[in-house]
């Protein structure tokens, strides 16, 4: 299987055959002692741990049985993107989810594309993702995923070069921008001489953008909306993230118990006296977010919350029921609806996918289990998926047996040779493999901080980045030119 490292020309790495955006650094990096860059990760640790930056992991438990909170290991090199193939990628992501939020208008309104055929209607229609109390329902700017995390990796073509592709849409409540921004200002902190000899775009100024982008999103009723955001509390895994956000935007944190409806609009309790809400920047699970209309048990949202979205009186943000486009049953189908919609050819590539409700499809992926990589459709956060050369024997068939008894619920992928940057792991510098997740904000206009947060899987050989599988975070650059 090809390799392609972000760094280095040809692995294992030779000191002459560095790409060219990398040079600086590299010259860099080979005047760092050893025990200087050791001291340096320790000290990222100290006060990663010190501002509490820790993610849960559900079902994880300590030596002791307790405690399920761990650090999202940082690593200290950088990967780097030279200015050229951001602006693409960029453009690409602009396209695509705008593509996505137009199939989202459309399929709870017109829907088009399932008259037109193009994507079978059953499975959007009957897709447990799918809100038909949505039907109908206004959105301002017609946008429903005002935040989405886009999912990139790279893998070699047939000559060899990198290529990216879009492995998965996360339009729902996506999450680890906080991590973006820690990294960035752990690295200004503790390499600020890089940072004067390269020029990186700057990150920080992504609440802002957010905050923009919310407000944006208000109901026409108001001129000066108010925005909170609403998480689930302090034992969700990216409680962190919500806390965060809520500071630097200057906006309150809520909880489902702080908010209530009357007259169909949204007020949260405050020390002098109930405040109109107008905008929600929810961190909830459609399902828990008003106890009257989903999950009637729920204790995380608030009741009367869709009738007050339904007439108009607050935005939610992401919209509910925009898990019908990121499922990854409908991710095949992103490239037509961007000839649907936009008429235009996809900038970024999907990876090839089979579908399993597919006869054909499943004839080949049963045949050749061993070599893919098989995905829930509804999984997420790396469960739920059999990656085919990592799996024991007893593994793959158990697997096969779960496909074969409900294949409507399962994609399968080629095996990508995700592409690899130099870590600092316990025995030194070696080759991890990575993604990227860059965020893409949808208001009056679609915009995006350069870069988005990189996942590295720690683990040799391994290709699960995701932060609840063990993986770590690196700081992105994006180049100036």
């Amino acid at each position: 299987m090809k390799k392609f490292d972000e760094m280095y020309l040809s692995l294992p790495p030779k000191d002459d055959q560095v790409r060219e955006h990398y040079l600086r650094y590299a010259q860099w990096l080979a005047r760092q002692p050893a025990e200087v860059m050791q001291a340096r990760r320790e000290e990222a640790e100290m006060i990663f741990r010190r501002v509490g930056i820790t993610f849960a992991v559900y079902g994880a438990k300590d030596e002791d049985g307790s405690g399920t909170e761990r650090l999202i290991p940082f690593d200290l090199i950088p990967r780097i993107i030279p200015a050229h193939e951001w602006a693409s990628m960029e453009k690409g992501l602009v396209q695509r989810v705008t593509a996505l939020n137009r199939f989202l208008h459309d399929v709870y309104h017109e829907q088009d594309i399932l008259k037109a055929g193009l994507i079978p209607k059953e499975q959007v229609l009957n897709n447990a993702q799918f809100r038909p109390e949505m039907m109908g329902v206004y959105t301002p700017h017609h946008v429903y995923s005002h935040i989405a995390g886009v999912d990139i990796v790279r893998a070699p073509n047939a000559k060899g070069e990198g290529e990216y592709y879009v492995l998965e849409d996360n339009l729902r409540v996506p999450s680890g921008v906080s991590y973006m921004l820690e990294d960035r200002k752990m690295m200004m902190r503790l390499f600020p001489d890089l940072f004067s000899s390269h020029r990186v775009a700057p990150v920080m100024h992504y609440p802002d953008l957010l905050l923009e982008t919310l407000r944006a999103s208000a109901p026409s009723t108001t001129d000066d909306p108010t925005v909170v955001v609403l998480t689930p509390g302090m034992y969700n895994s990216a409680y962190f993230e919500h806390a965060f956000l809520a500071q630097q935007m200057g906006v309150e944190l809520v909880e489902g118990q702080d908010l209530f409806v009357k007259d169909r609009y949204v007020y949260m309790r405050t020390t002098r006296g109930p405040k109109r809400v107008d905008v929600i920047y929810r961190r909830v699970d459609d399902d828990f977010l008003d106890p009257s209309v989903f999950r009637p048990t729920s204790t995380l949202g608030c009741e009367g919350l869709v009738a007050a979205y339904q007439a108009g009186n607050v935005t939610i943000c992401n919209a509910i029921g925009t898990g019908v486009a990121d499922d990854k049953s409908i991710y095949p189908y992103v490239p037509k609806m961007i000839e649907f919609y936009l008429g235009e050819k996809p900038i970024l590539n999907n990876v090839p996918t089979y579908m399993c409700r597919n006869k054909d499809d499943l004839g080949y992926v049963m045949a050749n289990l061993k070599d893919l990589v098989v995905k829930e459709v509804h999984g997420a956060g790396g469960y739920g998926m059999l990656v085919g050369p990592a799996a024991t024997k007893a593994e793959i068939e158990d697997f096969g047996k779960a496909v074969l008894a409900n294949p409507e619920g399962y994609i399968a992928q080629p095996t990508l040779s995700l592409s690899t940057c130099p870590t600092f792991v316990e025995s030194g510098i070696a080759p991890r493999h990575i993604d990227l997740r860059p965020f893409v904000l949808s208001g009056k206009t679609v915009q995006m901080v350069p870069g988005g947060l990189t996942r590295v899987a720690l683990k040799e050989g391994s290709l699960v980045v995701n932060s609840s599988q063990g993986g770590g975070t690196k700081d992105t650059w994006i180049l100036e030119v």
